[in-house]
C-alpha cells in the first residue's frame, strides 16, 4: 500500500498562490502515476492535474491549464501541486491519489488506488 498525506493548504486571497505536497510513504511512487482531485462543498470530487508514472505524460483539468503545475520528485517521494492566480471557486478540499502503473485515463476517481486524507484550500475574494 501507499500512505499518503498532503499538507500546503490554508486560507490566500483571489491572485495569490499556493504549493501543496503530497508525501508517499511505505511504497516508492516511481511506479505509480499520481493525480490531484478536489471537491468543493456541495459538490463531487473532481480531477486537476495528473502526472504518469513514466514521466512523460501531463494532464490537467481545463480549469487548472495555464495556472497549476503538477511536479513529482521520485528521489523524495513527493508530489507537488502549484497553484498560482488562484480564484474564489478553487476552493476546495484538495486530495492527492496514486494510480498503478497500468492505468490507462487517470482522469477518474476510479483509475487510482491509494488517496490521501485531503488538505483545504481556502480562497477569498
Amino acid at each position: 500500500q501507499v500512505r499518503l498525506v498532503e499538507s500546503g493548504g490554508g486560507l490566500v486571497q483571489a491572485g495569490g498562490s499556493l504549493r501543496l505536497s503530497c508525501a508517499a510513504s511505505r511504497r516508492s511512487i516511481s511506479a505509480y502515476s499520481m493525480g490531484w482531485f478536489r471537491q468543493a462543498p456541495g459538490k463531487e470530487r473532481e480531477f486537476v492535474a495528473a502526472n504518469r508514472w513514466s514521466g512523460d505524460s501531463t494532464y490537467y483539468a481545463d480549469s487548472a491549464k495555464g495556472r497549476f503545475t503538477i511536479s513529482r520528485d521520485n528521489a523524495k517521494n513527493m508530489v507537488y501541486l502549484q497553484m498560482n492566480s488562484l480564484k474564489p471557486e478553487d476552493t476546495a478540499i484538495y486530495y492527492c491519489a496514486a494510480a498503478p502503473d497500468y492505468s490507462s485515463s487517470l482522469l477518474t476517481l476510479g483509475d487510482y488506488d491509494y488517496w490521501g486524507q485531503g488538505t483545504q484550500v481556502t480562497v477569498s475574494s
